[in-house]
């Protein structure tokens, strides 16, 4: 079984943006981030879950169950109805990537709880704020 997490931090919104993504497997944590010049904080939070997805995928982890967490209510809602009104554009691409996947369990957490996340993602902010 693998969890992942994965969160957003947007200076602005939009603005430069800071992705994280924290999987765990086996025992091991596997810690990622990346950036989007500029988006809206929701545009982070699906560019963030592709991110992780396309990672497992890329990586031979798509057969397992993933347990998915993330904060974003929009992003776990959209998820779970196959739609979003303003993001269906990113939901379709996160879609396309999870199909890849075997069973995956997506669940709204609130902040407090995804401080791993989080943190890389307020880490990449800093990194790309400085570049």
């Amino acid at each position: 079984m693998i969890k992942m997490y994965t969160d957003a931090a947007t200076k602005g919104n939009p603005g430069p943006t800071g992705l994280g993504i924290l999987i765990l497997h086996s025992g091991q944590q596997l810690q990622l981030t990346g950036h989007l010049t500029r988006a809206s904080n929701h545009e982070g939070e699906f560019a963030a879950a592709q991110q992780g997805f396309t990672y497992l995928v890329q990586h031979g982890l798509n057969s397992e169950p993933i347990l998915f967490y993330t904060d974003s209510r929009l992003l776990s809602d959209a998820i779970g109805k196959t739609y979003s009104k303003h993001y269906q554009a990113q939901l379709q691409a996160l879609l396309s990537v999870m199909n890849q996947t075997g069973t995956v369990v997506t669940q709204w957490i609130p902040e407090k709880k995804n401080h791993g996340a989080h943190h890389l993602a307020n880490q990449a902010l800093h990194r790309l704020e400085k570049m």
